[in-house]
């Protein structure tokens, strides 16, 4: 695995806490970003575009997961729904939900200028220290954690609207 590929699957072993599961995920990130190649903007890091697809993956992993647990805690194992709560596919509401939601992340996010938005997402998707941030970007830890801060009242002010 190259280091690249060893970084990704750490950040996404971390998220979803189970080896094999990351390991699809980390598959299903590479596929995602393979069809979605020609969106990606060179003038910003791959890294940082990889990680954000891979950050969706985990989620809707995570959100998947979560139904699946209250719905066979809730009608047990037995009963014909449980059968059907590995269906991957959400209902078509909640995929426009969802999709709505996500324009105006990506959307706010893009917004953001580089200065705000590359400390935010070496932060939060993957997990770098201030002071490592920092020595990326030619800045104070102090600066870092103040663009942090800017950046993410920004994106709460946009979200907040929704």
């Amino acid at each position: 695995m190259a280091a690249g590929q060893a970084d990704l699957y750490r950040f996404v072993r971390r998220y979803v806490g189970d080896a094999d599961e990351a390991l699809d995920l980390v598959q299903d990130t590479y596929v995602a970003a393979w069809l979605a190649i020609r969106r990606y903007d060179p003038e910003r890091p791959f890294d940082v575009w990889l990680r954000r697809i891979a950050l969706n993956k985990c989620r809707d992993w995570g959100r998947r997961r979560q139904v699946r647990r209250l719905i066979r805690n809730a009608v047990g194992l037995d009963s014909p729904e449980a059968g059907r709560v590995g269906d991957p596919s959400p209902d078509p509401e909640t995929i426009l939900q969802d999709r709505r939601h996500l324009a105006a992340v990506s959307s706010a996010l893009d917004d953001l200028p580089y200065g705000l938005k590359a400390p935010l997402l070496l932060a939060t998707l993957e997990g770098r220290s201030q002071v490592e941030i920092g020595d990326l970007l030619n800045l104070t830890p102090k600066a870092v954690e103040l663009r942090i801060a800017r950046a993410r009242a920004r994106l709460r002010a946009v979200l907040d609207q929704l």
